[in-house]
């Protein structure tokens, strides 16, 4: 009888929550009887369509869901709700004409822990303090003057990436072809970039450091392209489940000594240097000084402590590390890997380079909008690989229709870049490398929300000016610079993998070999 007793609360701590699953379930069923809801694929109690993508990268297996049932789908993932939209009309009526309505974003687990209690400007709820972090990004941080003075640190890094290969020991000759792996050569470019915006290179940085922050950026992207099972059965967060939860929070504690160190290293130089103002002042005029990202928030913070708190400054520190890092190097190997396959291509870019820039001298950043079929390229590149295929999730904040169906509040929406990138309804060829289909007049622009590599509305990715800046210039230095080949007797592994930024799984190797006209150029660096 003690042992049967003792077990009740056990008993209990189970079947209520279930049975209140089920209350809400039923619930929501009754009351959207009357309703004109979005075709839903079968599904199983409980686990909702779960089961549909779980043996599939996510963005594949929705489009094969959106393929079979239409461009607007209601999914269950357990005891969420999920709009899925696999087409641009689809998605243009969410980011314009509901775009207030999804500007929320859903409460989910890695947000919670990783993104500061979710008060990053990617996750906060939409409201005054999203609109105040926003404004940082647009006003101080990314702004075009901000990336006018951040100018010379990306052309300092893409030519260290060029002296790099250039010094790579050849085959059978200081200048003849050698191998390289690319994949950490890009990564080590963007975090570069990045680093030296946000905390500049101090000198005290070690390589130790280095290494852990390259470390935690990747971890980041893994954790956040990953589905957690506490976010479709909180239940189970009440039940004690708390594994993942445990393992965030190590990653966010590796994580946030870091960033604890670069503010402390730049609060010493700030008292020694005795400057206040004077940083927000540089980067907001564009000065080449090179105020950084930690100078101008930590000015803004003595200014207005109340709103810059230390969460915002570490909030917006991890936040341009993790995602302005790995999105670009990801799309400079996808890039590249698309102008192995197709050496057409390859020849047609450097071409354009030879004849706008010459062989005399290296590219520049004010170089790259002169370079049209370059930026088609590029282009390209994001509408088969995005950088991000399933744009972040929204939820929607009152009842709205999309499509004609009935969307409740609190409905999660996914909307899958990668297969709208790829309809057969909006692109002719979509599976096909064409950058010539963007020569037309307009280009990009005219492709209007068939293109939604940074998301589109008001919480689209305010780092779009920043990442085309950086791939850009280090694609046209790469094409200009050096002769590109697949490795002999290899075919270049196009397989994707599971992250936020859909990276590939094979890392990049290629035979590069100096170009001859440019080795005068090279060998100044």
């Amino acid at each position: 009888m003690a042992d049967a007793s003792s077990s009740l609360p056990l008993l209990s701590s189970l079947l209520i929550p279930l049975f209140l699953l089920f209350a809400s379930l039923s619930w929501r069923w009754t009351k959207s009887v009357r309703k004109n809801l979005p075709p839903s694929p079968p599904s199983f109690p409980i686990i909702g369509h779960l089961h549909l993508i779980a043996k599939l990268l996510p963005h594949r297996a929705l489009a094969a869901i959106a393929a079979a049932r239409g461009p607007v789908v209601l999914l269950r993932l357990g005891s969420r709700p999920v709009l899925l939209v696999s087409s641009a009309p689809a998605a243009e009526e969410c980011f314009t004409a509901h775009d207030v309505t999804f500007a929320n974003r859903p409460n989910l687990l890695v947000p919670q822990i990783l993104g500061f209690v979710c008060t990053t400007m990617g996750w906060t709820p939409h409201g005054p303090y999203w609109r105040d972090l926003r404004r940082i990004y647009a006003v101080q941080l990314l702004s075009s003057a901000a990336l006018r003075s951040s100018s010379d640190l990306r052309t300092r890094a893409v030519r260290s990436l060029a002296k790099g290969l250039f010094l790579e020991p050849g085959y059978s000759e200081p200048d003849g072809p050698r191998r390289v792996e690319m994949k950490s050569r890009f990564f080590n470019l963007a975090y570069d970039v990045m680093m030296g915006m946000v905390a500049g290179t101090p000198e005290e940085e070690s390589a130790e450091e280095r290494q852990r922050f390259q470390e935690i950026v990747k971890e980041t992207s893994a954790v956040s392209g990953a589905a957690n099972v506490a976010d479709f059965f909180p239940a189970l967060r009440r039940l004690g489940r708390r594994g993942q939860d445990r393992k965030l929070a190590r990653l966010q504690q590796s994580r946030d000594a870091l960033i604890e160190e670069l503010i402390d290293r730049h609060r010493v130089r700030r008292r020694r240097s005795g400057s206040k103002e004077e940083a927000a002042a540089a980067i907001g005029n564009g000065d080449k000084g090179g105020a950084t990202m930690i100078d101008v928030v930590l000015s803004l913070r003595e200014s207005d402590p109340g709103t810059y708190t230390d969460l915002t400054i570490k909030g917006l520190i991890s936040e341009l590390l993790a995602a302005g890092t790995d999105t670009s190097a990801v799309t400079m190997e996808w890039a590249m890997s698309l102008l192995l396959i197709h050496p057409e291509v390859l020849h047609a870019a450097r071409a354009e380079l030879d004849a706008k820039i010459g062989q005399g001298r290296i590219a520049e950043e004010e170089d790259i909008p002169d370079l049209p079929y370059l930026n088609c390229v590029i282009t390209e590149t994001l509408r088969l690989y995005p950088s991000v295929p399933l744009l972040v999730p929204h939820e929607s904040s009152q009842d709205c229709t999309v499509g004609g169906y009935d969307v409740a509040r609190g409905t999660m929406l996914l909307v899958n870049a990668w297969a709208i990138h790829r309809d057969p309804n909006t692109w002719d060829d979509p599976q096909e490398f064409k950058p010539e289909r963007f020569q037309c007049e307009g280009g990009k622009e005219e492709a209007g929300l068939r293109m939604l590599p940074f998301g589109a509305g008001r919480r689209k990715c305010p780092g779009e000016g920043l990442a085309m800046r950086l791939i850009g210039l280090a694609l046209a230095t790469l094409i200009h610079c050096f002769e590109w080949e697949k490795l002999p007797g290899e075919e270049v592994d196009m397989t994707e993998g599971q992250a936020l930024s859909m990276p590939k799984v094979k890392p990049l190797e290629v035979v590069c070999t100096p170009r001859r006209t440019m080795l005068h150029a090279l060998s100044q660096l």
